[in-house]
């Protein structure tokens, strides 16, 4: 996949395209299956596929007071884009400037100008340009003079009597629950990060992790216990990752992702890891003493390895 960091990055021969516009934040199989039918349109035309996201979530800078975290950083977001097989990606950097533009600029610069758009696949919520002032009935306007197609998306992917949604993702992931997660996304929720020191406690009681730095990429799930696997080295390996600020000892400020590697001891310090959620094992809790701590992770580690088998 080639990646656009902006209008100005595409080159003035590329094209001619079929494009479609979104935050694609998390990029669940909603999203898949809208780049899915994305590529097959711009096979039939003989037409490069591209997506148009955002650097950061919209709301972020017209509405900060009510944007949602994201379900995953813009380098994650790049990464499962590239897997969906899609020909480019256009990043717009959303600024005060973007937010401002109005939307028949946003057709002629980049559908027309940047990307030399035939198709446009989009649904009939779509809206954008200045206080989203353009919709598809805009685009339709503008369409025959600019020699591209307005193509509307269907719901895609279903599941249940429920639309898939970053916002169902989001509600599913902070209340635990990484397995019905995991079947939205069409894949198990990952963080990332460095592998940081920390206080070795883990070490001293039997189970050494690797601790994630604070500045995880990726939401990170509710407090607890899960099942998991940690990418590193380009293999992944099974795991007991653990979520919270460890209650049983005093000290711990801030949540912390550390991942406990199952039958192997590995020097991670300083490595770029992911670390999967595949099932909550159970919630967090504060025990009394060293002793039931040690027995509670013997189970927990017994209960990843039978999950991950």
């Amino acid at each position: 996949m080639i990646i656009f960091h902006g209008p100005d990055e595409v080159p003035a021969d590329f094209g001619p395209s079929a494009v479609t516009i979104g935050k694609f934040d998390g990029v669940h199989a909603g999203h898949r299956a809208i780049v899915a039918q994305l590529r097959e349109i711009a096979a039939e035309r003989h037409l490069a596929s591209v997506v148009v996201t955002f650097d950061r979530n919209p709301l972020s800078v017209v509405a900060p007071q009510v944007c949602p975290d994201p379900l995953v950083s813009l380098e994650q977001k790049l990464d499962l884009l590239a897997g969906t097989g899609v020909d480019a990606c256009l990043v717009l950097r959303f600024d005060a400037e973007r937010s401002a533009q109005p939307a028949e600029e946003f057709v002629s610069e980049l559908l027309v100008a940047a990307l030399h758009t035939e198709a446009v696949f989009v649904g009939e919520d779509f809206r954008f340009g200045h206080k989203g002032r353009g919709d598809v009935e805009l685009l339709r306007t503008m369409a025959p003079s600019h020699g591209f197609d307005v193509l509307s998306i269907s719901d895609v992917a279903p599941f249940g009597d429920r639309r898939v949604s970053s916002t169902w993702v989001r509600e599913l992931l902070t209340s635990g629950d990484v397995a019905t997660a995991a079947k939205l996304l069409g894949r198990p929720h990952s963080v990332r990060g460095v592998v940081v020191h920390g206080a070795k406690r883990g070490r001293e009681l039997g189970f050494p992790t690797a601790n994630l730095s604070p500045d995880v990429q990726g939401l990170i799930p509710a407090d607890g216990v899960y099942a998991g696997r940690m990418f590193v080295d380009g293999d992944w390996h099974a795991a007991a990752v653990s979520v919270g600020n460890n209650p049983t000892f005093d000290g711990v400020a801030q949540r912390q992702v550390e991942a406990h590697l199952l039958d192997q001891e590995r020097d991670l310090y300083d490595r770029v890891v992911d670390v999967d959620f595949v099932e909550r094992i159970r919630g967090m809790v504060a025990f009394d003493g060293i002793e039931p701590l040690i027995a509670q992770m013997r189970d927990d580690v017994a209960r990843a390895r039978t999950i991950l088998s």
